[in-house]
C-alpha cells in the first residue's frame, strides 16, 4: 500500500505504555518523522512516560516532539475515541500486560485502550509489542483473545540471523518488521531486510 493516497496522509497512532521497551515508541517515532504522508498520533501513559525518563534519559517534551499530534491519555474525548477517525492503524509499543488484558476484555477506560477497541472495531491493524516473560496463563489467554479479534501480537523478540553490531540494529530490526506488518513496506524493508536464504556453499 502507498504510503501517500490522493494526498491524504494515513494516520498511525502510537502508544507508549508502562512495560520496559520504550525505545521501539520512541525509534518509531523517530522513523516515521521521516516518512512523507504519515501523520503520527502520540499517547503515553503515565507509566510509559517513566519509563521513558528511566530508559532512554530524556524527557516527555523530548518524546512528544517527535509526534504530529500528542493526545491526552484521559482524553476520551479525543479525536481517535472515534471510528469515524480514519486512522489507518495503531501500535502499542511497548504494551504492558495491563493494556493488553484492557484490550482483550474491552475495558476502555483511557485512550489508549479506548483508540485499541476503536481500531479492532473498525477491522483496522492493531499492533501490540507485548513485552513481559516468563508469561502466566493469564497472559497468554489474552494474547489468545486479542488475536482471535483481529489484533496482532508481536512480542519485541531479537532476532540474531542478521547478525546485529548493536542493540540500535536489534531495535531497528524489530521496528522494520511492525512497519511492514501495518504497510509501510519500503520503510519497514530499508530496516529489516527480507531474508535472501543462506548460501548454501557445502553442497547436497
Amino acid at each position: 500500500m502507498p504510503v501517500n493516497q490522493g494526498g491524504v496522509p494515513q494516520r498511525l497512532i502510537v502508544a507508549i505504555t508502562g512495560a520496559t521497551g520504550a525505545v521501539y515508541g520512541v525509534r518509531l517515532l523517530q522513523v516515521l518523522r521521516d516518512v512523507s504522508g504519515v501523520e503520527t498520533h502520540l499517547l503515553m501513559s503515565p507509566a510509559g512516560i517513566m519509563n521513558v525518563q528511566h530508559e532512554l534519559d530524556i524527557g516527555r517534551a523530548e518524546v512528544e516532539a517527535l509526534a504530529d499530534v500528542v493526545h491526552n491519555v484521559r482524553d476520551i474525548g479525543a479525536t481517535i475515541a472515534s471510528g469515524s477517525f480514519r486512522a489507518h492503524a495503531m501500535i502499542v509499543a511497548p504494551c504492558s500486560m495491563r493494556t493488553l488484558a484492557a484490550v482483550a476484555h474491552g475495558l476502555s477506560d483511557n485512550l489508549i485502550t479506548r483508540a485499541a477497541d476503536v481500531t479492532l472495531k473498525e477491522r483496522r491493524k492493531l499492533v501490540l509489542m507485548v513485552r513481559e516473560t516468563p508469561l502466566n496463563l493469564a497472559h497468554l489467554r489474552n494474547m489468545t483473545a486479542v488475536t482471535e479479534m483481529g489484533g496482532i501480537v508481536f512480542p519485541p523478540v531479537p532476532g540474531f540471523y542478521q547478525k546485529p553490531q548493536s542493540i540500535a540494529e536489534l531495535v531497528d530490526h524489530t521496528v522494520g518488521r511492525v512497519l511492514d506488518l501495518v504497510d509501510l513496506r519500503d520503510v519497514g524493508e530499508t530496516l529489516a531486510p527480507g531474508w535472501g536464504g543462506l548460501n548454501n556453499t557445502a553442497g547436497d
